[in-house]
């Protein structure tokens, strides 16, 4: 048995080589046998397919029967690509960060108007001369229009898909420093609804603001570091007691604190991305006793960044786990700048803080399309 053992573990050896995940078999414990493991491949694969991937791929190293069925229901997250505008005419670059391949639409729809949201596969899109804003699908044309809003120094966000009913866009500038004015819409409406608000600790709106929909509420990182948070169901704002995260004590706050902070959301939990240091910082948001707190290990998460949105994946496969990635590409566009924690080191060397040529509508990550039949490649 031990021996029989032995030989399936070598046969498993290479998918776990490819996976890069640690499904070794404890010593002195062989795999089961065949017949202790006699379910109905119906049934196996109803089990495995609600398995994330990591615990699929643990799966997989049982038996031989097992790997098959668990590799034939194994669902893996796709990274989502850079969307870039052009500096002329109306070819728009999409950039895959896996793939490390650059696709190009052509969208004379977005003529004259800038990126400010992206969500479930749709742009939220502003046009300043006009102070239009409307939803946009790049990749099945479709768009929605908005009533004009005047977005000036604030960003603005939207809680879904525009096809949801329960879709909200969502804005919020400050009136003074302890007076929040909130806007609201959603599809299908003819006019914004603004509500200003009072609040306890002060917030300052910016280009630079981070919005995140997480568990019904906007979230929102003001200038300051303070997060406010706003319910479209009941209409109330009030700003977190949490204090901003704590950075090393050589690190001044100023222009790299404008420029390198992002928030992310991930299944219920919000995330700050520092990245003015030498090595990034991540934190996550203890809600209940209201502080950041630092996290150590990334456990397979990737995160990508960006000014206006960021997205974090946890089923990615190969080298992208347990890194940040940004809106940056370099070598013409062949390599996606990233840090790597399992590394401790930035992809390409020496990007770290180079932050001077990103602009906060210059890009924006967007769900990766189905079909790449429209794209055209260069």
């Amino acid at each position: 048995m031990a021996g029989t053992g032995r030989r399936r573990c070598k046969k498993m050896r290479s998918l776990r080589e490819i996976m890069e995940e640690s499904t070794s078999v404890p010593t002195g414990q062989p795999l089961l046998k065949e017949s202790e493991l006699d379910l109905p491949n119906e049934l196996l694969e109803k089990i495995l397919s609600q398995l994330n991937l990591r615990d699929n791929i643990r799966a997989s190293a049982v038996c031989i029967r097992w790997n098959t069925v668990a590799t034939s229901v194994r669902v893996a997250d796709k990274a989502p690509w850079v969307m870039l505008p052009p500096k002329s005419g109306d070819f728009y670059e999409f950039y895959d960060p896996s793939e490390r391949q650059r696709h190009f639409l052509e969208l004379p729809e977005l003529r004259g108007s800038r990126f400010s949201y992206a969500k479930d596969g749709w742009l939220l899109m502003y046009k300043p001369k006009t102070n239009g804003i409307f939803f946009f699908c790049p990749y099945t044309r479709e768009l929605i229009e908005l009533p004009n809003l005047r977005l000036t120094y604030q960003i603005a966000a939207f809680s879904a898909s525009p096809k949801c009913p329960s879709c909200v866009i969502f804005t919020v500038k400050h009136v003074s420093p302890t007076v929040v004015s909130v806007s609201t819409c959603h599809p299908g409406a003819t006019q914004w609804t603004t509500i200003n608000y009072q609040t306890t600790h002060p917030f300052y709106s910016s280009i630079r603001n981070k919005i995140v929909f997480c568990k019904d509420l906007f979230y929102c990182l003001s200038l300051c570091g303070r997060v406010g948070v706003y319910n479209p169901e009941d209409n109330t704002w009030a700003v977190l007691s949490a204090p901003p995260p704590r950075f090393p004590e050589n690190f001044i706050l100023g222009g790299e604190w404008l420029r390198g902070k992002f928030m992310a959301e991930h299944n219920g939990d919000i995330f700050f991305i520092h990245t003015s240091a030498e090595k990034p910082s991540i934190f996550k948001l203890d809600q209940l006793n209201a502080v950041w707190v630092e996290m150590g290990i990334l456990g397979g998460m990737t995160f990508f960044v960006n000014f206006l949105c960021s997205h974090v994946r946890t089923d990615l496969l190969g080298k992208m786990r347990n890194s940040i990635y940004f809106p940056k590409a370099r070598f013409h566009g062949k390599r996606c700048v990233s840090y790597s924690f399992d590394n401790g080191r930035y992809y390409p060397l020496n990007q770290n803080r180079d932050w001077s040529g990103l602009e906060p509508y210059r890009s924006i990550w967007i769900e990766a399309p189905e079909d790449l039949s429209a794209f055209l490649q260069r």
